[in-house]
C-alpha cells in the first residue's frame, strides 16, 4: 500500500495558477507551494503577485499577463515555463462575472466573460499540454461554479461560461487522459472572494446562502485545500473528467 501522505506530496512538481493575485487563486497558489510544488502565479496585477511572492517565498514566481488576449496565450505559456520549467499542473482560477441581467447583456460583457472563463483555460492548457504529454503526467484543474448547474439572477453570461467549463473538462479528459493528463474541475460554493464581495457585504444574503447548504455555512479558504491537493496530486490518478462541487452541499438540496 502506498504511503497516504506521499499521494498528496507535490515535491518536484511545477504548478501554474491563474488568477493568483486574489481570492481562491491566490489561496490555491499558496496551498500548492505548501505541498511542495514550485508555483508560477499568473494575473494582470503585477504588484499583487509581488505580495504573493514575498509572503510565500522563493518557490513562487510571477507572470503578469492579460489572459483575455487569446493571441498572446502562447507567449504566456512560454513565460510560465521560464522560471522552473514546463508545469506539470495548471489550475485555472482566473474568473470574471459581469453580473448583467439578460436584457442588459452587452456583446462586450459577454465576450469578456467567455474570454476569461472559458477561452483562456482551453487555449492556455492546449499550449501547456505538449510538455505534459512528453512527461506522461499532468493535472488540469478548471474552476466551475454553482452556476454550472443553477441559474442565478444577472448570471447568464457567467453561467453559460461555467456550464461550458464542465463540458470542456470532460472533453479535455477524453482528449488528453490517454497521455497521462487528468482534467477535472472544482465547483466552489460561496467563498469570501473579490467576486462575491457583494454577497458577503450583505449579512442577510450571506446567511440565506449558508442556510441553503447541507452543512449550514458558507465556505472558508481552508475548505478548498483538500479537494485542490487531491486533484493536483497522485491521489487522483484514476479520476478524470469530473466536476467536484466544494459547496457544502448547496447543489445537493
Amino acid at each position: 500500500m502506498a504511503d497516504p501522505r506521499a499521494l498528496f506530496d507535490l515535491t518536484g512538481r511545477v504548478a501554474c495558477v491563474t488568477g493568483a493575485s486574489s481570492g481562491l487563486g491566490r489561496h490555491a497558489a499558496a496551498a500548492l507551494a505548501a505541498a511542495g510544488a514550485q508555483v508560477v502565479g499568473v494575473a494582470r496585477r503585477a504588484e499583487a503577485l509581488d505580495v504573493l511572492k514575498a509572503e510565500v517565498g522563493d518557490g513562487v514566481a510571477a507572470v503578469a499577463a492579460d489572459l483575455s488576449d487569446r493571441d498572446g496565450l502562447a507567449d504566456v505559456a512560454r513565460a510560465i515555463a521560464a522560471p522552473f520549467g514546463a508545469p506539470d499542473i495548471v489550475v485555472h482560477a482566473a474568473g470574471l462575472n459581469t453580473r448583467q441581467p439578460a436584457d442588459d447583456v452587452t456583446p462586450e460583457g459577454w465576450d469578456a466573460t467567455l474570454a476569461i472563463n472559458l477561452t483562456a483555460p482551453f487555449f492556455l492548457s492546449q499550449a501547456l499540454v505538449p510538455a505534459m504529454k512528453a512527461k506522461g503526467w499532468g493535472r488540469i484543474v478548471n474552476f466551475a461554479s454553482l452556476q454550472t448547474w443553477r441559474a442565478f439572477p444577472g448570471g447568464i453570461a457567467y453561467g453559460a461560461s461555467k456550464a461550458g467549463v464542465a463540458q470542456m473538462t470532460r472533453a479535455m479528459a477524453e482528449a488528453w487522459s490517454p497521455s497521462g493528463i487528468t482534467a477535472n474541475a472544482i465547483g466552489p460554493g460561496f467563498f469570501p472572494t473579490e467576486l462575491t464581495e457583494a454577497v458577503f457585504a450583505d449579512p442577510d444574503r450571506a446567511a440565506r446562502n449558508a442556510a441553503q447548504t447541507c452543512i449550514g455555512r458558507n465556505g472558508t479558504m481552508a475548505d478548498m485545500d483538500g479537494p485542490l491537493l487531491f486533484l493536483c496530486s497522485e491521489a487522483s490518478g484514476y479520476v478524470t473528467g469530473q466536476v467536484l462541487m466544494v459547496d457544502g452541499g448547496f447543489t445537493a438540496k
